[in-house]
């Protein structure tokens, strides 16, 4: 009689495995996005380049990860969303590896790329748990998978400055490749290969073509500033980016298998959360540019504390540890009043915390409180936009859907650090003989970035009142991985 229970337990402890799994997935490709950022003031004098030229460090990987995440969305819903997460872990750990080997800026550049190509990780994740989790536990799974993000990227800051104040700058991406590897090995071993294909041929043209438009506008919003918002470098790539979005949504419309469905993208509730998310991307950001400039600063400017990048790091942290404690909070607000209001609350918890970031600047223990409300609602937001979209979409078109929301909050962040670096640049102060950014210029980055959750509350607003159900798992219990 007892062998009954065990086999139905058997199919949860799998489906609770493949959760552990995939988040640990997330949180490392996120700890690999953020390692580089301790190296940053570093990188010039190591590769004997300029300051603008070793930002593309962190520039190619951002570049990299928008066109990956759509591409290998489309590819997971057409050929397997197991093997696509498998080529996405195998890139982040040749990345990190040719990293690590590097002595000199191109190659370093070139490992950041393959290291970006990894970005589709979040979105393939929480498209295999649409498949392979039961209904019922699928709301805290994605939520979970979404907070890995922020999770990673708050744990991974600390950790990376203390390796890089101690160690050889080149342990970072040791460390990153071994991470991979590991995480690697256990897709492979316990993550099952969904059998939810949506068929059909790949659109190598509009990959091209959407390629082409996103590397034109992404480059704008990331380098406009440095080249000048009027120079012709800036203004040729915004006339591209243009012509060939508007082209490409032409073709997308008109081919049979495209790689982006833009009439299931135009539904309401995906396209406002599509934006939505946009705004979200934009103030998750904002204090990842501020907060680490405040502590650094030097106590003589009358409000910067002097401290430490690592200091940074462990101020920063706790958010992530908020963000995935919040996850089942998340979920549970989903489950009994529908995602719509999961956003919701997240979106005022945001503009509470950034309210607060106003006022509360001139302390350590008030940027931990600030961090941790804003990172209390940003985990509420997340694991609320795949309910919504996969309640949305066919399950054949998950990880597609999936992808572009992950596409549509990295353009928020990009447009975020663009914003927050062109108000930086002109509210300063003069001080030792440079121009750093003001007391008043950190003030007004938190207040743009409290209205752009007030801008996610109403555009959520309009969302519908309550969601499909999601459903879970295809099939009852899990096979074993292949």
């Amino acid at each position: 009689m007892s062998a009954t229970p065990d086999a139905a337990e058997q199919p949860v402890r799998s489906a609770s495995l493949v959760v552990v799994v995939l988040a640990f997935a997330g949180i490392t490709v996120s700890l690999t996005q953020t390692v580089v950022i301790p190296l940053v003031p570093m990188l010039p004098r190591a590769l004997g380049a300029s300051a603008s030229d070793t930002a593309w460090a962190v520039t190619a990987t951002l570049l990299a990860g928008a066109v990956a995440t759509p591409v290998m969305g489309r590819l997971g819903d057409m050929f397997g969303k197991r093997r696509m997460l498998l080529i996405c872990t195998g890139s982040l750990v040749a990345g990190s590896a040719v990293c690590a080997l590097s002595g000199a800026l191109p190659l370093l550049v070139v490992g950041r790329v393959l290291q970006g190509l990894a970005a589709g990780v979040i979105a393939l994740g929480i498209s295999i748990m649409r498949d392979e989790v039961p209904a019922e536990r699928l709301p805290g799974a994605t939520a979970l998978m979404s907070a890995s993000l922020g999770v990673g990227g708050a744990l991974g800051l600390p950790a990376a400055a203390f390796l890089a104040e101690r160690t050889d700058w080149h342990v970072l991406f040791w460390a990153s490749a071994g991470m991979g590897a590991l995480t690697t090995l256990l897709v492979l071993v316990l993550v099952p290969e969904s059998a939810v294909r949506s068929g059909g041929r790949f659109d190598p043209v509009g990959a091209v073509g959407l390629s082409i438009g996103l590397l034109s506008l992404l480059l704008v919003v990331s380098k406009g500033a440095d080249w000048g918002w009027g120079s012709a470098t800036t203004l040729g790539l915004v006339i591209i980016a243009v012509v060939v979005l508007g082209a490409w949504a032409r073709w997308e419309l008109r081919v049979e298998h495209p790689l982006v469905d833009l009439r299931t993208t135009v539904r309401r509730q995906v396209l406002l959360t599509n934006i939505a998310s946009v705004m979200f991307g934009f103030a998750m950001f904002a204090q990842s540019l501020v907060f680490p400039q405040v502590l650094q600063l030097p106590t003589a400017t009358g409000y910067g504390l002097g401290r430490s990048l690592l200091v940074v790091g462990l101020v920063m942290a706790p958010s992530g540890l908020v963000m995935m404690a919040m996850s089942p909070v998340s979920a549970r607000i989903s489950k009994t009043r529908g995602p719509k209001v999961t956003l919701m609350v997240g979106a005022v918890v945001v503009a509470a915390g950034y309210g607060l970031g106003v006022v509360l600047l001139s302390a350590i223990w008030q940027l931990v409180l600030v961090s941790c409300v804003i990172g209390a609602g940003i985990g509420l937001s997340y694991g609320a936009m795949p309910a919504l979209i996969m309640s949305a979409v066919p399950r054949s078109e998950t990880a597609a859907a999936n992808s572009l929301n992950t596409l549509m909050r990295s353009v928020g962040t990009s447009t975020s650090s663009a914003v927050s670096g062109a108000v930086l640049a002109q509210l300063t102060i003069s001080f030792a003989g440079r121009a750093v950014p003001s007391h008043g210029g950190f003030q007004v980055i938190m207040g743009i970035a409290c209205t752009a959750a007030l801008v996610a509350l109403a555009i959520a607003a309009f969302l519908p009142d309550r969601d499909a159900p999601l459903g879970g798992a295809v099939r009852p219990p899990l096979r074993a991985a292949r």
